[in-house]
């Protein structure tokens, strides 16, 4: 047991076919706070059994949602929507407490949650499909959407409400049943979701959105390889993807996966500005964001005033309590991102890096999770934070010198997900939005930013996915087009009956 972990009688369940269900193995896992050690309950340990059920019961529930309308589906996610909202202290309350970050982070959380579903509600109500003109004067073509039918769904454990909402609203609204296995280690909240839906008594069909919690090699796997399942969603690690990618065979996949920065600070950049959104970046929800900014470009003219300053955030972070409202960061979720961190920062030093400020796990808390805000001087492009994704609460100050070396700097790696760049020259910044290799490149902002009705996703090439999330993208990639031709040609004339 971790340092101050205490017991618990509370069990948990997952859902299937609209039923509260505990594992057919009677397995369970303790899930424990990361933040104090203690155990918040015994989480169903499911299994390939579990999980066939739930794409049984997804799939003979599906035709029933298929046959809603559009619009009813979409009154639907404003019920769903509600819900949360009614809930939303208590939903944040129980994220914190089995993700560990910050209550304040939490909240937000919560309220992306709900919007996820609202606004599935509504880009589903506008989901217009073509008319396309034919070559042949007796023909009228048109397309129209359906669903895949039964979508998988298998999401991380950095924003256990939000990510799987992207999934889910847009995959329920455009009527696909769904079978939903989350991280391991934020089952619980997820398990809290469902029952606020169960609770609330909304008008989901039984079987249209089933929780199987467990472990990712038995219960995803049989999610991804069962044929009762259409269509699969994950966001997760790049290797976990490509794993699913190739046993997903021909089903259609979404797949958002890692990134790595980078954030690019030239010569000209507003420092004030540059400084300020590349810590949010590098400290939000401890570093654990796909989109963190977890590589730092600086030019050599601004990097030791830059550096000087990234420091001095650093020092301000407060570390401890996520609970308490002066907290800026929790800890990290899992003993495996922190190792990493851990594998990180000592590779660094041992290539020469400078750890200016953190480096370490802080040894003043409740559990050896907490891990301190920390920036890395004289990083350089052979050092393995360059190379892979941290994930966790860190600033690896790289510097160059001309704008070719920060793009090659930019586009060496095999990530591509999100990045940023900070100037106060129009040109300059449409110079690098233009040739950044990642799906999204923000001018004087966080490589972090972004909004939910956007499109989010991997740079064509590289590691971090494919397909986009976000708005009317993910409505387009949870549904399939159908192309419908009618030919009137030997059709009789109204006017011949005359």
């Amino acid at each position: 047991m971790s340092k101050g972990e205490k017991s618990t009688t509370e069990t948990f369940t997952m859902y299937v076919g609209g039923e509260p269900t505990a594992s057919e193995s009677g397995e369970t896992t303790t899930a424990t706070n990361p933040a104090t050690g203690e155990s918040l309950g015994e989480v169903p340990k499911g299994t390939r059994e579990d999980a066939r059920r739930a794409i049984a019961a997804a799939r003979e529930v599906q035709p029933e949602l298929e046959a809603m309308t559009d619009f009813e589906r979409a009154e639907l996610c404003h019920e769903l929507a509600d819900a949360v909202e009614a809930n939303h202290e208590s939903l944040a309350e129980w994220l914190t407490k089995d993700q560990g970050k910050p209550l304040s982070e939490a909240r937000t959380e919560v309220e992306l949650c709900a919007k996820e579903f609202r606004n599935a509600a509504e880009d589903v109500k506008r989901a217009e499909t073509e008319v396309i003109p034919s070559e042949d004067p007796d023909k009228h073509i048109y397309t129209i959407r359906k669903p895949h039918g039964v979508l998988g769904v298998i999401t991380p454990w950095n924003y256990p409400l939000n990510i799987p909402a992207e999934y889910l609203a847009p995959g329920v609204a455009v009527g696909n049943a769904v079978v939903w296995v989350p991280a391991p280690t934020t089952s619980v909240v997820a398990v809290k979701l469902l029952e606020t839906f169960a609770e609330a008594d909304v008008s989901l069909p039984d079987g249209a959105l089933n929780l199987v919690t467990g472990d990712g090699p038995v219960v995803g796997d049989e999610v991804v390889v069962n044929d009762g399942t259409d269509a699969i969603g994950f966001t997760g690690s790049p290797e976990t993807g490509e794993e699913i990618a190739s046993k997903a065979g021909t089903k259609p996949t979404l797949l958002e996966l890692g990134g790595n920065g980078p954030v690019i600070v030239l010569d000209d950049a507003d420092l004030d500005a540059a400084v300020g959104c590349t810590a949010f970046g590098c400290f939000s929800n401890a570093g654990q964001i796909c989109s963190a900014s977890e590589r730092v470009l600086v030019h050599e003219d601004v990097r030791e005033e830059f550096t000087e300053r990234m420091v001095e955030r650093a020092r301000e972070m407060q570390l401890g309590d996520p609970t308490d409202p002066g907290t800026d960061l929790g800890p990290l979720n899992n003993e495996g991102v922190a190792e990493k961190m851990d594998r990180h920062v000592a590779d660094a030093r041992d290539k020469g890096a400078d750890v200016l400020v953190g480096g370490g796990r802080a040894d003043d808390q409740p559990t050896d999770r907490y891990y301190e805000p920390t920036v890395l001087s004289g990083v350089t492009t052979d050092m393995t934070v360059n190379w892979e994704e941290s994930f966790g609460p860190i600033a690896p100050i790289i510097g160059f010198e001309s704008y070719e070396e920060a793009v090659e700097i930019a586009n060496e790696i095999d990530l591509g997900l999100t990045s940023s760049v900070f100037t106060s020259n129009l040109e300059l910044a449409e110079y690098f939005a233009d040739r950044i290799e990642t799906g999204i490149v923000n001018v004087n902002d966080s490589s972090a930013y972004w909004e939910i009705h956007t499109p989010f996703g991997g740079y064509t090439g590289k590691r971090s996915g494919h397909g986009r999330i976000g708005g009317k993208y993910s409505i387009a990639e949870l549904s399939q087009l159908k192309t419908i031709a009618i030919d009137h040609g030997n059709a009789r004339s109204p006017l011949d009956t005359a």
